[in-house]
């Protein structure tokens, strides 16, 4: 029999697609698996798990940015789950998903709406839309009046670094929470919380709160937030990044790069990268080819990086790659390096073994 003729398009077509199976396989990470054999959104799904255990496995730093309605979605659980079983190391999170989480965490609960129930009816009652979901504005200037509560007992006269100010919160609500949170579980595993554009959100009305009513002078400082997020990128051997929700999150961390130069040092870029959204990214980009602009979505990327874009709702697929990870991430967690940090009033210290 002839051998057959090699083409020029051989050497590009070798991995040709799987249709994913029916079978009695239950289990989302072996249905993650063979997603893998797919293309589009499912293939970016699947490899967005594979990649967050190579993370594990290779002893990055990882980093978790989010934006938008992780909370009120109902990602609390899952995000509080990663958190404490340290799959991630360093949390950078909206002013908005804080907030909520603080709503939560206190008890408080987020309602799901209907498209029958009028904006008008609504504003009336006293209730706050969040897309599809309602939630009591009462209980909302509770959560405010509770920060301007954790403000009241701060020093005033000296200033808070963001990261120090939420980490307070987090010890704060450890105490009085039945579930933890996002911002209990970063203080339970001692990892920082960093957020970027907290004047920007709704967590800001608790602070503008205790000023308003009590006369608090209570001051941040910044600029300790942009050094120690400096520190954490250059003691690090290799990073990773997981942005859930637009890919703005993600800034303060372009910010740690840019200043390295202080420390004379080049910026090294991501190993890894993930990003969960449902902003519209040209093709070129999501995809994995160097020609397009890799770092509107990823940031600042290694050369031969791996990445997933995953154009999908964070709401759809974490559920999936964190029960997955319940599944798949144990005997990568056995041997792992991470980082560890100590906090010491206004001061925080990284160990990377």
């Amino acid at each position: 029999m002839a051998a057959q003729k090699k083409t020029k398009a051989s050497k590009f077509l070798t991995v040709p697609t799987r249709p994913v199976p029916i079978d009695r396989d239950r289990s989302v990470a072996g249905l993650l698996e063979k997603m893998e054999g797919a293309g589009f959104g499912a293939k970016q799904l699947a490899e967005a798990h594979r990649i967050w255990l190579d993370m594990l496995d290779d002893n990055s730093t990882i980093y978790l940015c989010g934006s938008g309605n992780l909370i009120t979605s109902g990602m609390r659980r899952l995000l509080a789950y990663v958190i404490k079983n340290r799959f991630v190391d360093v949390i950078v999170m909206s002013g908005t998903v804080l907030f909520h989480d603080i709503h939560e965490t206190l008890g408080r609960s987020h309602y799901q709406a209907h498209p029958s129930m009028s904006d008008e009816e609504l504003e009336s009652s006293d209730v706050a839309r969040v897309g599809d979901l309602l939630a009591n504005r009462d209980e909302y200037r509770e959560a405010d009046e509770w920060v301007g509560s954790v403000i009241n007992q701060l020093d005033t006269s000296r200033a808070y670094s963001v990261r120090e100010f939420l980490l307070l919160m987090g010890r704060e609500l450890a105490e009085i929470a039945h579930e933890d949170g996002i911002m209990t579980s970063s203080y339970k595993a001692r990892i920082p919380v960093f957020c970027p554009d907290l004047l920007s959100t709704e967590l800001s009305v608790g602070i503008a709160r205790a000023r308003f009513e009590k006369k608090s002078q209570f001051t941040f400082d910044t600029t300790t937030d942009t050094m120690e997020m400096m520190q954490i990128a250059q003691k690090t051997r290799n990073s990773g990044v997981i942005t859930l929700g637009s890919a703005c999150s993600q800034n303060m961390l372009h910010m740690a790069e840019i200043s390295s130069y202080m420390l004379r040092n080049a910026a090294r870029g991501h190993k890894y990268a993930v990003s969960i959204t449902t902003d519209t990214v040209p093709l070129e980009i999501r995809t994995p080819s160097y020609a397009g602009n890799h770092t509107a979505v990823f940031g600042k990327l290694l050369k031969g990086a791996t990445t997933a874009y995953v154009p999908a709702d964070p709401s759809i697929a974490l559920p999936m790659i964190i029960t997955a990870l319940s599944q798949t991430a144990a005997k990568f967690m056995k041997g792992r390096k991470r980082p560890n940090f100590s906090f010491a009033g206004k001061d925080m210290t990284i160990d990377v073994p």
